[in-house]
């Protein structure tokens, strides 16, 4: 999922082999030489490239390191500036008013200008894009002049920064590149690295941006390999083949952590892993029914056999040590509780259809263990593994009456509820609508009080675990591994694959 944030879209687009040719009239930039490249194995291919549709994790890693956003989060997850260098708000919290980094430009030469940040978020808005829901408050947006934006919100928006610039789903994309058809399989941004070429089913390469506002990267480029098998991408690091990788098999960790050969990193995560339960199907739109499934499951076995212990089981959305963590903890692995209420609910024996993606192993293996914690008490549990675009389109129209899935990529509290659990959310696809929740996530996206803001969130995510919105199963670590001469990387709490200041020791660009 992410930056994922794992995002549910509805538009999945085939990737295509594409080069990185005559595809614009700007003079392009000079875009170093690729023969140098940093070799990273990722566990599978981007649905597509344009980072307003996408919704997949694997899109993201690659398109971290091609778009840049207005701001972005530090390793502490605080918004800096990036895109725009400045930026102050109105007394009256209702404008924000962004100052632009002069002298930006994109991968084809043009210059980067207050229009493209305007044409960026009226298309998101316009066109009712994957992450609209984060331009909710938001009446206008304008250029006042050609390095200057102002952002115009309907209320007090304290999570504004957050939401534009959490993840790269909210880039600042090229007008030419959209209008021409070509950003789904030839992005063009201002990021470090531009894309070059993609083989369908094997690896895309981005080659280095050396007019990159920051700096020009130190390695000649990134070629993404997609190896999906964790042991394949984990030997193939070995052998020297990658030189970092984000597939790590967690049975292995305990093993890596004393292998002098390579940098092993396990960062806590914001991440969350869940099951949703249909309430638009009988007899899961009574909240006993969804309890009984909440008491039925062992997480402690789901978290030995999909992360062997890495990730932490969790009750919540939000991980302890994350400030915005509220403790939670009813759901115990007790069947005795789980029968009684389903007795109550004047449930029998009954058949689930729980609907999984084979992109994500883990979850095909939780989806085992949840089947063998609820037979016992005559939930028969019928898997469905589907790729991951079936499973949007299963998702979406609604036809599963459980599902598991993740949310990457993480920051603000609302990133965690509002989408997922307000009756209006827009990936609400389990049918939530709780008058008592909506009120109080409303009410979190306008509070600029920070004690105030937390207390509504806690007591709209101590409802959404009552009244079993999502059965939350985990919070997994972020999980990387890279070679000993690969310096200048740092995993990242969001999962944010970023390879701007990464240095492969002997292959420096000049």
């Amino acid at each position: 999922m992410k930056r994922l944030v794992e995002v549910l879209a509805t538009v999945v687009v085939t990737a295509v082999v594409t080069v990185l040719a005559g595809c614009s009239t700007g003079q392009g930039v000079d875009l170093g030489d690729s023969s140098n490249n940093l070799v990273a194995a990722i566990a599978g291919e981007p649905d597509q490239l344009d980072p307003h549709k996408t919704s997949a994790y694997f899109s993201f890693e690659v398109l971290e390191n091609v778009f840049d956003t207005l701001v972005e989060p530090d390793a502490d997850l605080e918004m800096r500036p990036a895109l725009a260098e400045s930026w102050e708000v109105s007394p009256d919290q209702l404008a924000w008013t962004f100052h632009l980094r002069p002298g930006v430009t994109f991968h084809d030469g043009s210059p980067f200008t207050a229009e493209d940040v305007v044409f960026s978020y009226r298309r998101i808005i316009d066109e009712q894009l994957a992450n609209v829901d984060k331009f909710s408050a938001v009446t206008d947006v304008r250029a006042v002049d050609p390095m200057t934006v102002v952002i115009q919100v309907e209320h007090p928006t304290p999570n504004l920064l957050t939401n534009i610039g959490g993840f790269k789903g909210m880039a600042i994309v090229s007008r030419r590149n959209v209008e021409s058809g070509q950003i789904a399989t030839h992005p063009v941004g201002t990021g470090p690295f531009a894309f070059r070429s993609q083989k369908s089913g094997d690896s895309i390469i981005l080659t280095a941006n050396k007019a990159y506002w920051r700096g020009a990267p130190k390695v000649g480029g990134v070629t993404f390999r997609f190896i999906s098998e964790p042991s394949t991408a984990l030997s193939a690091l070995q052998a020297g083949e990658v030189d970092w990788t984000d597939s790590v098999p967690t049975q292995r960790v305990a093993q890596l952590r004393d292998d002098d050969s390579l940098h092993l990193e396990v960062t806590a995560s914001n991440d969350y892993w869940y099951l949703a339960l249909n309430e638009a199907h009988e007899p899961w739109n009574d909240a006993r029914a969804r309890r009984a499934v909440a008491f039925g499951i062992d997480r402690a076995a789901i978290v030995a056999a999909t992360s062997y212990g890495t990730a932490a089981a969790n009750q919540l959305a939000i991980p302890e040590g994350n400030p915005w963590y509220t403790a939670y903890d009813r759901y115990r692995y007790d069947t005795d509780t789980a029968r009684r209420l389903l007795d109550e609910a004047g449930v029998g024996d009954v058949d689930l259809d729980m609907l999984v993606t084979s992109e994500y192993p883990e979850a095909v293996t939780a989806a085992q263990v949840i089947a063998d914690n609820l037979a016992p008490l005559g939930i028969t549990v019928n898997i469905r593994t589907v790729d991951f675009a079936t499973w949007l389109d299963e998702q979406n129209s609604g036809n599963f009456d459980m599902l598991m899935m993740g949310w990457l990529g993480n920051i603000d509290p609302d990133d965690f509820y509002y989408a997922q659990h307000h009756t209006n959310g827009t990936s609400n696809a389990q049918k939530f609508s709780n008058p008592e929740v909506d009120r109080l996530l409303d009410a979190g996206r306008v509070e600029t009080d920070r004690q105030a803001r937390l207390e509504l969130y806690r007591r709209a995510a101590t409802i959404i675990a009552d009244e079993v919105s999502y059965i939350y199963l985990y919070n997994p670590s972020v999980i990387q591994a890279w070679v000993r001469n690969l310096s200048g990387y740092e995993a990242r709490r969001d999962g944010a694959v970023r390879f701007r200041t990464a240095s492969l020791a002997g292959s420096e660009t000049s």
